[in-house]
């Protein structure tokens, strides 16, 4: 009864066409409703307790620093780094957009801004020289989708914030299957483009390669210096969002001289906005994790997948397939914000590692972003390209496929996920 009043209520808010985190504080008075108590009172303090987190100051910060790195001309030069070093190679222009989307992750941990901004260069480039160009607007799509799941990832934050799980070690162990969805993407990459007659980008000098190295070698130091910095316990995953921020705009404004004071308000209300949405999402979600877990609506979900819980690798297989089809008909958001509580006492009960299944969840509603009808950053490429969703979908489909299979390759074999998180440790 209480799921069914859980998922109809939500739903049925989503259907009216209400934004997702009223609908999420409408499931949450229906299933107060349910338990026969009605107390506002309770709703507005969790709302208010959903919000004040110290973690969730990360949010502002690191979506601060993905608007100045694309003002201050942090992501061309990376761009133009690996023009210089891999552009001349056959299919060398969709090596350029996949190293550029690993890079830009571990900078900004948007998926569309990403994916956005590497269109928007490479796409008349790759249209230019020959290249299929649903198929190299597919490719910026998949590789876009990788930000969410290689720290500084903001999806990583919001889940760590919900579930109770260590930030740091959730941005730990999202290296490797970042960095994986990387590599299926190039090993994806050529063997769709090895016949395609394409212009070959002209081979640079190495004084020109040099020049590129020294220009974009600030820019390619700044995901490193995260990294290193949470790794060796210099600064916690917030103070890392600081520390990004103020990189950016030393680098934008006072080394490349691309940024200035004037453009920095825009900035500033641009990351207020994106902000304020993800944060009372979060609010609104954590209401209703409260009631989820008061209304036994796990216990319920647990004894549903009961026949699994002896074989912790099928049970995840099947939390992924759900996941799966929930992310055609969901957004990012969404998904993360319903499923996290519900899923989580599961995953416990069953002695599954939280951050391992926090990871892969991510990963798997990073993914989503790129299945249709409702991938945002579908519809963001579809406008960068200039391309019809069908077009789009028609050259996504090999990514889509081969980022699938390090989610399953992931699901069968833990250790790819946990072995590096305990060296990195």
């Amino acid at each position: 009864m209480t799921i069914a009043v859980f998922t109809l209520s939500l739903l049925g808010a989503m259907m009216l066409g209400t934004p997702i985190a009223f609908a999420l504080l409408i499931c949450g008075g229906a299933l107060m409703v349910s338990q026969g108590q009605i107390d506002t009172t309770i709703l507005s303090q969790k709302l208010v307790e959903g919000a004040d987190s110290f973690p969730l100051l990360a949010i502002p910060f690191f979506m601060l620093a993905g608007e100045l790195m694309n003002a201050g001309g942090i992501s061309r030069r990376i761009v133009n780094f690996a023009l210089a070093w891999v552009g001349h190679l056959r299919g060398g222009l969709g090596l350029v957009a996949i190293f550029a989307s690993v890079v830009m992750a571990a900078i900004s941990g948007s998926a569309a801004a990403d994916a956005a901004a590497i269109g928007a260069m490479l796409i008349p480039m790759m249209r230019q020289a020959g290249y299929d160009v649903p198929r190299s607007a597919g490719l910026i799509a998949a590789g876009g989708v990788i930000a969410p799941v290689l720290p500084p990832s903001i999806g990583l934050i919001v889940f760590g914030v919900i579930a109770n799980v260590s930030i740091g070690k959730l941005f730990l162990a999202g290296i490797a299957p970042g960095l994986l969805m990387g590599v299926s993407l190039v090993i994806a990459w050529q063997w769709v483009a090895r016949r395609d007659k394409v212009t070959v980008q002209p081979r640079q000098s190495m004084a020109a390669r040099g020049r590129a190295a020294v220009d974009g070698i600030w820019a390619l130091l700044m995901p490193l210096g995260i990294i290193g910095g949470l790794k060796f316990g210099i600064f916690t995953p917030t103070e890392a969002g600081v520390a990004a921020c103020v990189y950016a705009f030393v680098l934008g404004a006072f080394v490349y001289r691309e940024l200035n004071m004037r453009q920095c308000y825009g900035l500033l209300v641009s990351a207020a906005k994106s902000t304020a949405v993800v944060v009372f999402l979060i609010a609104a979600a954590l209401v209703s994790a409260w009631l989820i877990t008061t209304s036994d609506v796990p216990a319920q979900v647990a004894a549903m997948l009961e026949p699994f819980m002896g074989n912790k690798i099928l049970l995840m297989f099947v939390i992924m397939v759900i996941v799966v089809i929930v992310g055609t008909a969901l957004d990012f958001a969404p998904t993360l914000m319903i499923l996290t509580p519900v899923l989580m006492p599961v995953v416990k009960q069953a002695g599954i590692d939280p951050v391992y299944f926090g990871v892969l969840f991510i990963m798997n509603n990073a993914i989503g972003l790129i299945t249709p009808p409702v991938g945002i950053v579908l519809n963001v490429m579809c406008g960068v390209a200039k391309i019809s969703m069908k077009d789009l979908m028609r050259g996504l489909w090999p990514f889509l496929w081969a980022e699938l299979f390090v989610l399953l390759l992931l699901v069968l074999f833990p250790d790819l996920v946990l072995v590096p998180l305990k060296w990195l440790s």
